[in-house]
């Protein structure tokens, strides 16, 4: 019957296999307020939404990356400027409608909200063609695992560790 429907399909019925069994890990790309872009991996991520910043409620006496706390289904999580937390980006422009929030978890439950200028949409990257990073700002280094170069254009597309990032000292 199999072979019948692939008669019948013709070139349909192979681009539905590929769509079913992509290679790879699933990421979720997105960019800093610098413009500049990395990846993070889907299975670390629980919701990515798009919040009007009078959601986040701003906190005293905390960090200046920590933008405030955000209720997340009954749960009140903290939100940080991402680009801000690495050390290469100034602080998100909050004077809009939207702002984009990823929030994550790492294996020992810790769930943040990380604040990103813009969502680029999630594509499946193959672990195995993950490279070292070749260059990258002090401040960032500790955070990432590696880089991914993308063969249309070149361009170098930073892996983040999220567990990394949610136990750094730089909270405190």
């Amino acid at each position: 019957m199999v072979g019948d429907l692939d008669l019948l399909m013709g070139d349909e019925t192979q681009e539905l296999r590929e769509i079913e069994a992509p290679e790879g890990e699933l990421f979720l790309k997105f960019k800093v307020a610098t413009g500049e872009e990395f990846a993070l991996p889907a299975v670390s991520i629980v919701e990515v939404m798009s919040i009007g910043p009078e959601k986040i409620t701003p906190m005293p006496n905390v960090v200046p990356v920590l933008l405030g706390t955000l209720n997340l289904r009954g749960e009140v999580i903290w939100v940080a400027d991402l680009g801000q937390f690495l050390g290469i980006s100034p602080p998100l422009n909050l004077e809009r409608a939207e702002l984009p929030v990823v929030a994550v978890m790492d294996q020992q439950d810790l769930l943040m909200g990380l604040a990103v200028d813009s969502i680029g949409g999630m594509e499946w990257l193959k672990t195995e063609s993950l490279q070292p990073v070749q260059k990258a700002p002090e401040s960032l280094a500790p955070f990432l695992r590696g880089e991914w170069v993308v063969p249309e254009t070149g361009a170098h597309l930073p892996f983040l560790d999220p567990s990394a990032i949610l136990k750094s000292n730089r909270w405190g």
